[in-house]
């Protein structure tokens, strides 16, 4: 009989979302190469431990989610093409097309009455409602459409370093309060107390 399919959640949930961007962060900082090439360490390191939280993810639920494929393929690709091409703007445009990508699926689920995000989440937050589905999807939706703008805006107006500083202290802050922001409204339509301290954690991020 075939195991049923496990969601991550807790810690290893925010490790396997959270821990590649962390990786790519302290790769730069301490990467032993001269400043110029650090950004090529680091996107190198970042693909390696984008691999390893599928890994982690198949191995201990059985499962990888879409949107984690989706970025694992994204960094794998873009990050390729940094390092073959020797071009940081590969990189640094990965948040862009994946936050516009999430955020348009979000979007057509919302205008098709198909609820993609419930779909990827629901299994978390059983007790949430059919409006409580409808309001956070348009919430997300929102936000990454507005996260593709503040990264465009940053990574072609600051420096290398700036960007990529501002995507650990930044970006992911923003998701995680945005995250927690929702968690009154999510409990109006259903989410139960043990399920609020799940919606706290981000989706699924770049």
């Amino acid at each position: 009989m075939t195991s049923p399919t496990k969601e991550p959640s807790g810690g290893l949930r925010v490790l396997i979302d959270v821990g590649p961007i962390i990786v790519f962060f302290a790769a730069n900082y301490f990467a032993p190469v001269p400043g110029p090439l650090k950004i090529f360490f680091a996107t190198a390191a970042f693909m390696v431990a984008m691999v390893a939280a599928m890994l982690v993810s198949a191995i201990k639920y059985r499962h990888i989610s879409p949107l984690l494929w989706f970025s694992g393929l994204m960094v794998v690709v873009l990050g390729g093409l940094t390092i073959w091409l020797h071009n940081e703007t590969f990189i640094k445009m990965k948040p862009t097309v994946y936050y516009l990508f999430v955020a348009g699926l979000l979007g057509f689920g919302l205008a098709t009455g198909r609820p993609f995000l419930k779909t990827v989440l629901g299994s978390a937050y059983p007790g949430l409602d059919s409006e409580g589905w409808r309001k956070l999807t348009r919430n997300w939706a929102i936000f990454f459409a507005a996260m593709a703008v503040v990264n465009e805006s940053v990574w072609r107006n600051s420096s290398t370093e700036f960007w990529i500083g501002f995507k650990l202290w930044g970006m992911l802050p923003l998701t995680f309060l945005f995250a927690a922001l929702n968690v009154p409204m999510l409990m109006r339509h259903g989410l139960t107390k043990d399920e609020a301290e799940l919606a706290s954690e981000p989706a699924p991020i770049e």
